[in-house]
């Protein structure tokens, strides 16, 4: 099995479960309906770690997502990801493009959203920029719902991140992990959001 272990790395469950003990979260074993998933608790806000897989005939592809559901206040909406990540995401509804005015990252990084002065003060937050650098490719975004069949109540949002493949690099997570809580906690900070709990299923 160590022989094994070298050639091929460790498995998703393994690296998933040791992410769940060193962020104090919990592993969560899927079954045959339902996928594994990591979740831990940050103040009111549960973050998800899991994966899904879109069908296209006779092949399929699986992707990892996280994602921690919030009440967002003020409908504030954006998306930062790499340049050359996506190839052409063209226009998103109500949303422009940004700069905020530190060159480094507006050369690196496309930046989307509806409420440019909230933007530039949640990216010019050193720790939330820095968490996003030391990702070799990220797209993180607040949506409003994953999927037709989503219960996401009116007033709460999604802040979200999706890649494709199943990732088990168990340091990437747990930097992804604390991107989102810092995200969080500066978004509460804001005013976007509050400590109450949005009540998703």
């Amino acid at each position: 099995m160590g022989f094994l272990k070298g050639i091929f790395g460790s498995s998703k469950n393994e690296v998933w479960k040791q992410l769940a003990e060193e962020l104090g979260g919990e592993f969560i074993e899927g079954g045959f309906f339902k996928t594994d998933k990591v979740n831990a608790n940050m103040r009111a806000w549960t973050i998800t770690l899991d994966t899904y897989t879109v069908s296209h005939g006779k092949t399929s592809s699986t992707y990892t997502r996280i994602i921690a559901p919030f009440v967002n206040n003020k409908d504030f909406k954006f998306k930062v990801y790499k340049k050359g990540f996506f190839s052409d995401v063209g226009k998103m509804l109500g949303m422009q493009d940004i700069e905020i005015g530190i060159e480094d990252f507006d050369e690196n990084y496309i930046i989307k959203g509806n409420n440019e002065g909230l933007i530039k003060e949640l990216l010019c937050k050193e720790d939330v920029r820095l968490l996003i650098t030391q990702q070799p490719k990220i797209s993180i975004e607040i949506k409003d719902k994953l999927g037709f069949f989503d219960k996401t109540p009116e007033e709460a949002d999604i802040l979200y991140f999706e890649e494709a493949g199943v990732l088990k690099d168990l340091e990437r997570l747990k930097k992804i992990f604390l991107l989102f809580a810092s995200i969080l906690n500066n978004l509460y900070s804001l005013g976007v959001t509050s400590e109450e709990n949005p009540n998703i299923k």
